[in-house]
């Protein structure tokens, strides 16, 4: 029986976006006390977000579940890595998210938070249209069926006419001459959000570390802030710092999120003698 609720109230939530918990228990006919313990478990597989009075659906949408078939045993790390990205947003701050998997999670944990939000990503799009707290802005253009990001000159074009204060951006892999991506037309669309924003923040688990790809981004020191997991190897540790980055690392504890940030102040000459 308690199956049959949660699936009708997972149901009711992915249908409305949110649900007030009053709809909720009238809707099912059970107590705000049964709903409350409902949503704790949806919660915790990651379907909802509980917020006062109610909760906002956060799990895949049925028509876009690119990320379903590409789930690996980095991705508690990857749930980590966005609920530590997202205690660098602040409220009301007007940021981007790219394409991915792990900024994705970032935006699971945004849901229901006042924002304005530019993003190149069907997937994360569609998660934060349900939220009417989010000023949410899309960037157009040639859609990249594995991924449903928006890329070409036409995502470019209109990149290269926005400013932002935090870009949050994943890649393929990351390397002591920097970092990349696979998809050459996917990089030039990155390149211009590195140049619409006042603050580029990677996001990438620990595994894309010394792994290098086909196109490449920029340079370790053009990135202001790198959020990974804490099992990255600590010469990774040392190039960030030489290159004058700020690092984040995020704990997979499915305890409340915590996270350790090791600040080093960007050198001034870094620019000039990295290439």
């Amino acid at each position: 029986m308690s199956e049959m609720r949660r699936e009708k109230l997972r149901d009711f939530v992915q249908s409305r976006g949110f649900a007030a918990l009053g709809e909720l228990a009238q809707s099912l006919e059970v107590s705000e006390s049964t709903i409350r313990r409902d949503l704790e478990q949806l919660e915790g597989d990651g379907l909802v977000r509980r917020t006062h009075g109610g909760a906002f659906w956060t799990g895949e949408p049925d028509t876009l579940q690119v990320f379903r078939t590409r789930r690996d045993d980095h991705w508690s790390a990857k749930a980590a890595i966005g609920r530590t990205a997202a205690s660098l947003i602040e409220d009301h701050d007007t940021i981007l998210l790219d394409g991915g998997s792990t900024t994705y999670e970032l935006a699971r944990q945004l849901v229901g938070r006042p924002l304005q939000v530019v993003t190149n990503s069907l997937p994360v799009a569609h998660l934060l249209s349900t939220s009417e707290s989010i000023d949410l802005v899309m960037i157009g253009g040639c859609v990249r069926g594995r991924t449903a990001v928006a890329i070409g000159p036409m995502a470019d074009a209109m990149l290269h006419s926005i400013n932002v204060g935090k870009a949050f951006l994943s890649v393929a892999g990351i390397t002591e001459r920097g970092y990349f991506n696979s998809n050459m037309m996917l990089v030039e669309s990155e390149k211009a959000m590195l140049e619409s924003t006042d603050q580029a923040i990677v996001v990438a688990d620990s595994s894309k570390f010394g792994k290098v790809s086909l196109s490449r981004l920029c340079g370790l020191h053009e990135v202001h802030t790198v959020v990974t997991d804490s099992n990255l190897e600590s010469k990774w540790k040392e190039h960030l710092e030489l290159a004058g980055a700020e690092l984040v690392l995020a704990t997979t504890s499915t305890c409340a999120p915590r996270s350790e940030v090791k600040t080093i102040h960007r050198k001034q000459d870094s620019a000039s003698s990295s290439t």
